[in-house]
């Protein structure tokens, strides 16, 4: 059976979040080939259905406004998502840092927007892989 996994963007500027094995997951981005990020975190299942689950709740939001979620609210957070309203969907400004709340070692990026309805269908998948 295939691990869990959730990839946003494009074929030029991506993340993806990859389940690896259990309690291991995979933080992959990459920019045009010219900067990426490649790391192993240590979440919990728990974890990313509960982060999956709060960017759902926003997404669903009838004011589409912006908002913001990390992955482990309170700990050194692997990668944070800032979302932007954008015609239909929402743009995203990404902070990845394989030494959590790192100033010093961190890549950030922005992916061009995505439709809500597909956001909405990419998180529900991972969430119904994670919960099964």
């Amino acid at each position: 059976m295939e691990e869990p996994r959730m990839r946003l963007g494009t074929d030029v500027v991506w993340l993806e979040l990859a389940r690896t094995c259990a309690g291991s997951w995979q933080v992959t981005a990459d920019w045009s080939s010219c900067l990426a990020a490649d790391f192993t975190v240590d979440l919990s299942a728990g974890e990313v259905v509960d982060f999956v689950a709060r960017m759902l709740s926003h997404l669903r939001a009838p004011s589409g406004g912006r908002f913001s979620a990390a992955v482990t609210p309170g700990r050194n957070n692997p990668r944070t998502l800032k979302a932007e309203p954008a015609g239909d969907g929402f743009a995203f400004f990404v902070r990845l840092s394989p030494n959590g709340d790192d100033d010093v070692c961190h890549l950030q990026m922005e992916i061009d927007p995505i439709a809500t309805l597909e956001l909405c269908e990419t998180f529900s998948a991972l969430h119904a892989a994670l919960v099964l």
